[in-house]
């Protein structure tokens, strides 16, 4: 049963045209329809298919939540929420003890750091996706509510959710909004007001397709980078290329987490351990919006890579690879090449590279996008200092913008 959560100015169940109300679901399909007819038609990781999937294939350590927004009895907007027990010292991989720095102030600096990380201990209320980058948190049809009236609707739920949790013994004493747009900072502004601290980490790397096909692509670089490319290329050959079924998924679903756990420990920052089977369910449930490519050397898998459709936007998902190949056949630079070519025969507008790895995604014309996150301690005291505590906790990625196009270029 869905939990009715009224806003300050009514509780009534059914609202007078001009109010909102909302309502908290413990499962997507409890949600039903009335998240079918308010969620948006044009994301994909708002929609019930997607989210069903993730539901029943959770990361390790991760509950969820689902928010309708009514405007009278209509429904007029969704929220997802993701539960999830937040250890910094254990999310935060860059902060070994055992690796010998040979500089003091840097070895000095990693010991506070770590310090730091070990008190960030809590179950976090996050509202947004921690499995993709960008605007998948939240979603309201604004020309039924206006933004400021949904963000305080919005913060107004998220504060009630932790009170209903809070009463079953579950303590979340923060509150995330993750990954607002510079376009809808006043939204940001909005929840600043109410004592979120903003803050933001690695950029979304988004390449724009304004090419007609690969070469089309290929030609609009310039000559250093275009060389690059097929320089790349060359580095596969003897290496087969070729898309996954549903069947060899299964078959080869424990090479397949084993790569992506390679790469994942490898992360500055990981929050998210990711579900087996999560990978397998995507391509059962959601057919050829979702599709692996895998490539092999011999018959070993040694490397995978995963895209969604979402309508004329492409995400590239999860991906592993054996890192003692990764130099010698140019795994990662040849999978980013593979994604811009899929994205371009699907007619795609543009690709989202998602956070990490900036460096090289700008190489290949991505560029850097800013999101900006919103985090509430609900201790006020503790919240005073959340601004110092998450610079600390940041990762850091020191990177140089590439500009691979020609400037006659698209």
């Amino acid at each position: 049963m869905p939990i009715t959560l009224p806003d300050t100015q009514t509780a009534a169940k059914t609202a007078s045209p001009d109010k909102i109300r909302y309502s908290f679901f413990r499962s997507i399909e409890a949600a039903g329809q009335d998240w079918d007819t308010a969620a948006p038609p044009g994301d994909i990781f708002l929609q019930r298919p997607y989210l069903s999937v993730l539901e029943h294939n959770p990361p390790q350590g991760m509950r969820f939540g689902y928010l309708v927004f009514y405007k009278g009895d209509a429904p007029a907007g969704v929220a997802l929420c993701q539960i999830k027990y937040f250890k910094g010292d254990d999310n935060i991989t860059d902060l070994d003890v055992q690796s010998k720095d040979p500089c003091f102030f840097n070895a000095l600096g990693k010991w506070f750091k770590r310090r730091v990380a070990s008190m960030a201990a809590a179950d976090i209320l996050i509202c947004g996706n921690m499995l993709v980058t960008g605007e998948h948190g939240y979603w309201f049809d604004y020309r039924k509510i206006r933004p400021l009236e949904a963000i305080e609707a919005l913060e107004k739920a998220l504060s009630d959710v932790v009170d209903i949790m809070g009463r079953e013994r579950v303590k979340m004493p923060v509150i995330l909004v993750k990954d607002i747009a510079p376009q809808n900072l006043e939204q940001g502004k909005s929840l600043a007001e109410k004592g979120f601290v903003e803050f933001d980490i690695q950029p979304n790397m988004v390449l724009h397709l304004p090419f007609s096909d690969f070469e089309d692509y290929l030609s609009a670089m310039s000559t250093k980078y275009r060389t690059r490319a097929k320089r790349a290329f060359k580095k596969l050959d003897g290496v087969e290329r070729r898309e996954l079924t549903l069947v060899e998924i299964q078959r080869e679903l424990p090479r397949i987490y084993a790569l992506y756990r390679e790469i994942a420990r490898n992360a500055g920052f990981n929050m998210v351990d990711l579900n087996e089977n999560y990978l397998l369910a995507l391509k059962h449930d959601m057919g050829n919006l979702f599709r692996m490519f895998g490539y092999y050397q011999d018959g070993e898998l040694l490397a995978f890579y995963t895209t969604i459709q979402n309508h004329d936007e492409l995400e590239a998902h999860f991906l592993g690879y054996d890192k003692d190949h990764n130099h010698d056949k140019q795994l990662y630079l040849n999978i980013l090449y593979d994604i811009i070519r899929i994205g371009l025969a699907s007619g795609s507008k543009s690709i989202v590279f998602a956070r990490t790895a900036l460096e090289i995604k700008s190489s290949v014309g991505a560029e850097a996008h800013d999101l900006w996150c919103y985090l509430r301690h609900q201790n006020s005291l503790a919240n005073k200092l959340t601004g110092t505590v998450l610079d600390y906790l940041k990762p850091v990625e020191e990177w140089q913008a590439r500009h691979p196009f020609k400037e006659d270029g698209h």
